[in-house]
């Protein structure tokens, strides 16, 4: 399982040519599966890519819970990995003072705004997020239907107002291939001390594709290739960094 997931992570990087020479990355580490296999899998390509680059580790409190991440720190520490937990009231912003209905998206741009800001202040050039296969899928169907539209993130994102690029090394990898890494390799997951987690729309569009697969094996195989075939949001091979107002 180490040797598919470092294998899809450097494909992936190499066919969305998303790391150069002397990056500094900022790793979004949320303590999940995701995060974690990309920080062990990034750990270990820094160490034969052929451009050279430079891991951190950022990892966001949002004011609520009592989230313990000394596995994390463990975990960079044993990796050598300079790691930085970033204090937030994120969480009280969005469920107390504001107490939204719907505060996933309030949340997530918030805390995509602190993470770039705290990667900024770390002088990284770049951020790196877990966004696994399953989550390109997701967000396509999501897009389409509660928004109307085709859309779906990029592999590699350059946010102008920044001056930061953001990268997505997991977009081969899928969730099944990562839950199985993170077993193979003892590593320990924080639990999310978000009360709106497993409550998603992403967890319905998440439950109506497994219902599907069952009917349709190939399912996610086909929506992913699609995706790729479409070249949309900076989908189509070596295209480099698609420009965002974000």
């Amino acid at each position: 399982m180490q040797k598919k997931i470092f294998g899809q992570v450097r494909r992936a990087i190499h066919d969305y040519s998303m790391i150069q020479e002397g990056d500094k990355i900022a790793i979004g580490v949320s303590g999940g599966k995701d995060s974690l296999t990309l920080l062990v899998a990034l750990k270990a390509l820094s160490s034969f890519y052929p451009e050279k680059f430079e891991i951190k580790a950022i990892t966001l409190t949002l004011g609520i819970g009592k989230a313990d991440f000394s596995p994390v720190q463990d975990l960079c520490k044993n990796l050598g990995i300079d790691y930085t937990i970033e204090k937030t009231l994120i969480g009280k912003i969005v469920l107390e003072a504001r107490n939204e209905k719907n505060p996933c998206s309030l949340c997530a741009n918030m805390r995509r705004g602190a993470l770039h800001n705290a990667a900024k202040r770390l002088d990284c050039n770049k951020v790196a997020l877990g966004h696994s296969r399953d989550d390109v899928i997701e967000t396509l169907m999501m897009s389409m239907f509660y928004e109307g539209r085709i859309h779906t993130f990029s592999p590699v994102t350059y946010l102008d107002r920044k001056d930061i690029c953001v990268i997505r090394p997991l977009v081969y990898s899928e969730e099944k291939d990562i839950k199985g890494f993170i077993k193979s390799q003892g590593i320990t997951i924080i639990p999310s001390p978000r009360p709106m987690t497993g409550k998603t729309c992403r967890k319905l569009v998440g439950d109506y594709l497994k219902e599907i697969q069952s009917d349709i094996p190939m399912v996610k195989d086909n929506i992913f290739s699609a995706i790729k075939r479409s070249g949309i949001d900076g989908w189509g091979l070596y295209q480099g960094q698609k420009k965002s107002r974000e």
